[in-house]
């Protein structure tokens, strides 16, 4: 048990790790925020228009009939996605633990799905379920957005990238420790 906490502690550092870089000082994920000069226009009026947090989808309607005619009417013309909040707050010690956190559970339950035919596997099968285990999170979340909203490639090959990098890292750790005698 000390060995699978050690593991996933250690583990789910260097997934955090890369994580923050990839966001900050690498920019790994620069490319997928765009910029638009007109964006102060742009924020008065969503803020006078919408009055509570969400993501609304631009145009719809407010029943599902209401939107498959306006869906209906807009093949071809511009949509929206925009994902408002009423207040920017800086402080995100609480989104950094919760981060961490989940990082934690997964990289322990990686440790376990591994670990259910008795013995740990021998180090490359550890590393390749680790990258296959990061595969699948970006296939079942940014991926699954890329196809159902149409979203840009720039949008999501940060993603990618933080998957293979990240669970790779997790993978040759893990790989390494819970086979060590």
């Amino acid at each position: 048990m000390k060995k699978w906490l050690i593991g996933s502690i250690v583990g789910a550092i260097l997934v955090f790790a890369w994580q923050g870089l990839s966001w900050t000082i690498l920019g790994v994920h620069e490319s997928g925020m765009k910029y638009t000069p007109a964006q102060n226009d742009i924020m008065n009026v969503l803020s006078s228009n919408i009055k509570e947090d969400g993501m609304y989808m631009m145009p719809s309607g407010p029943t599902p009939k209401d939107r498959e005619a306006v869906m209906k009417d807009m093949e071809g013309k511009p949509w929206a996605s925009v994902i408002y909040h009423k207040e920017m707050h800086q402080d995100m010690v609480m989104q950094l633990i919760r981060s961490f956190l989940v990082d934690i559970f997964l990289v322990i339950s990686l440790i376990y799905i591994l670990s259910r035919g008795g013995a740990m596997p021998i180090p490359r099968r550890v590393f390749a379920g680790s990258v296959a285990l990061g595969l699948a999170f970006f296939l079942w979340g940014p991926y699954s957005g890329h196809i159902f909203f149409d979203l840009p490639w720039s949008m999501i090959k940060g993603d990618l990238l933080d998957a293979l990098v990240a669970w790779s890292l997790c993978g040759l750790w893990l790989g390494w420790w819970l086979n060590r005698k």
